[in-house]
C-alpha cells in the first residue's frame, strides 16, 4: 500500500503541473479569480455527484468537526489562486518547485512539533539539505 500511495502522489503532482499551465492560460482568457472560481465550481460539481453515489461519511457532522479543521477550503483557494497568478509569470516549472520547496518547508514545521495531529519527527541535517538541494533546484531551473 505504501508504494501505491508514492505513485498516487506522484500522479497528483504530474496532475497539478498540468493543472498549472492550463489553469495559467485560461486565466489570460477569462481572467485570474474567474479561472479559481471555475476550477472550484466545476470540482464541487464532479465531487457532489461522487459524493452522492459513492459518498459514506455524514457531512451534516461538519458542524461538529474543530473549526479549525475547515480552513483547509480556504488554504485551498489561496493554494490554486497562487499558481494561476504565478505560472504565466514564471513559467510552470518555477512555480511547481516553488509549491514543493514551500510544502516540503511547512511540512517540516508541521511534523516538527506535532501540530495539526501529525506525528512527531524532528527536523535533521538530512531535511535542511533536502531544502537546500531544493532551493538549488529552483535556482537550476530558473
Amino acid at each position: 500500500m505504501r508504494y501505491f500511495a508514492y505513485i498516487l502522489a506522484l500522479l497528483a503532482g504530474a496532475a497539478l503541473s498540468f493543472e498549472g499551465a492550463i489553469y495559467g492560460e485560461l486565466g489570460k482568457s477569462i481572467g485570474q479569480l474567474e479561472t479559481s472560481f471555475y476550477n472550484f465550481f466545476m470540482g464541487s460539481i464532479i465531487i457532489g455527484l461522487l459524493w452522492l453515489f459513492f459518498g459514506k461519511g455524514k457531512i451534516s457532522y461538519v458542524v461538529e468537526a474543530p473549526k479549525w479543521t475547515l480552513l483547509g477550503g480556504v488554504l485551498g483557494v489561496v493554494y490554486l489562486t497562487s499558481i494561476v497568478i504565478s505560472v504565466p509569470f514564471v513559467g510552470v516549472g518555477i512555480t511547481m518547485v516553488a509549491v514543493i520547496i514551500g510544502q516540503l518547508v511547512m511540512s517540516m514545521v508541521i511534523e516538527h512539533y506535532g501540530w495539526l495531529g501529525s506525528k512527531n519527527s524532528r527536523i535533521n541535517k538530512e531535511k535542511m539539505f533536502a531544502v537546500l538541494s531544493m532551493i538549488i533546484a529552483l535556482v537550476l531551473v530558473n
